[in-house]
């Protein structure tokens, strides 16, 4: 077998993946193609850049995400040390500064032992040896080609959105308000509220808007965990007011109501210049934005230092072609990893890149892959990606409902404490019986 790995893209899942390889004294070839070949998304040459938002998801214990923090914090997730690290307040969820974080990112890994960067377009599965494709969701036309020749079929495609990103210091704190939902956490959310009239006018104006047209394909397909705003807002008057702009656990300081929308703002930043539109995905014009979103109350002045954007998304039929250890099930040489398989989220595709790099290594070094337990949230990622599918395959984050159900509880509550109980516990054994390598081999 071969001491060595390439893995191709040096996104979250890519770097994870290098660098769980390079823990376990395998050689890695890092390929990424950015700056010499840039992605409608991406603005930078760091590895791990943040393109959609600088939000990882909910951090809180008893959460599903909050789980899926845990466990990668337990096995030495690089992304996750250099995201706590590049930490801006967000209440009781993970954002970060996402220029810091990138840069940390690429720090580690370049400086890592046994890491070679190669910054070169990769345009075809390399005919020999362990490889890991990680080139995400804006996988080049040329190498998407290849993976579709290679696996015999035509991906997946989607179209995701960004939500636009807005100057600190247009925003007009005399009707916008610093607060979290019912004051859980600090207050590290910009809220900006609106009475029924403001509503229905913002409403009428987003559902009549001028969206971008999408050239590239002739039927645009959307996927529902990243639907653009106006999307949203077409499926009835009151379908934002139960969503992005949901008003619950909100006081308006001028009214000391309630109100009856609102709309929040997240750093962007860790020096609070830059404000990302919560749940703001859009394909809106340009020009559409600046008129609508100027009607959003406190942000009449906004001055965008980002507009919304659409993009395509390409995947793969995971169930049709992965193993559990995100291996082709018809040339276990090659892994994938990242939203390429199918995951959905910035941490899950890490996850994704964690259990890739770790058996693409065990590979090279001839040992059995590691099979991450059903009962934790990985393990969970991996069989949704690898097990046949109901219906169509759709991208998914992590949830609940992918863990095993569990016996003997009926309120909520104490069911996610069960499930959450056994992840623990299946982790600790998996660690215990094959990856006690962890606390022996560090890097450096």
């Amino acid at each position: 077998m071969p001491s060595e790995i390439t893995v191709i893209g040096a996104g979250l899942a890519g770097s994870e993946a290098a660098w769980q390889a390079a823990r376990l004294r395998v050689r890695v070839r890092l390929v990424e193609m950015r700056p010499a070949v840039n992605t409608p998304a991406h603005s930078t040459s760091s590895f791990a850049e943040l393109v959609c938002s600088n939000s990882l998801g909910s951090d809180r214990e008893g959460t599903a995400s909050g789980l899926l923090k845990e466990e990668l914090r337990a096995l030495g997730s690089v992304i996750m040390r250099c995201a706590d690290a590049a930490r801006v307040p967000a209440g009781q969820a993970l954002a970060v500064d996402r220029a810091l974080f990138g840069a940390r990112v690429t720090e580690e890994v370049e400086s890592a032992p046994g890491i070679e960067i190669v910054r070169e377009e990769a345009r075809r599965i390399p005919d020999e040896g362990i490889v890991i494709i990680a080139t995400g969701p804006l996988t080049s036309p040329a190498l998407a080609a290849d993976i579709a020749r290679f696996l015999g079929d035509e991906h997946l495609h989607f179209f995701d959105a960004a939500a636009p990103i807005v100057d600190g210091a247009s925003i007009d704190f005399a009707v916008a308000f610093w607060a979290s939902r019912y004051d859980r956490g600090d207050a590290d959310y910009v809220n900006c509220p609106m009475d029924e009239a403001e509503y229905d006018s913002f409403w009428q104006a987003l559902v009549s808007a001028e969206v971008a047209q999408m050239h590239e394909f002739e039927s645009v397909r959307l996927f529902e965990g990243c639907m653009p705003i106006e999307e949203m807002a077409r499926r009835g008057r009151d379908t934002l007011r139960f969503g992005p702009m949901k008003p619950v656990g909100l006081v308006d300081p001028r009214t000391g109501k309630r109100p009856y929308a609102a709309v929040q703002l997240r750093r962007e930043n860790a020096p609070g210049s830059m404000f990302n539109i919560v749940g703001f995905q859009t394909r809106l014009t340009r020009p559409e934005q600046r008129r609508v979103f100027r009607m959003i109350p406190g942000l009449a002045s906004a001055e965008f230092m980002r507009y919304g954007m659409m993009h395509r998304n390409t995947y793969i039929n995971g169930p049709a072609h992965l193993a559990p250890t995100f291996a082709l099930k018809s040339a276990p040489r090659v892994f994938f990893a990242g939203q390429i398989t199918g995951v959905e989220g910035y941490l899950e595709s890490t996850a994704s890149g964690l259990a890739a790099g770790i058996n693409a290594a065990r590979m090279a070094q001839g040992a059995e892959p590691v099979i991450f337990p059903s009962q934790t949230a990985i393990g969970a990622l991996c069989m949704y990606v690898s097990a046949p599918a109901a219906g169509e395959y759709q991208p998914m984050g992590i949830n609940f409902g992918l863990l095993p159900a569990p016996t003997g509880a009926a309120r909520r509550a104490d069911r996610r404490a069960l499930q959450i109980g056994k992840a623990r516990a299946a982790l600790a054994e998996l660690m215990e019986e094959h990856l006690h390598w962890r606390s022996e081999h560090e890097l450096g």
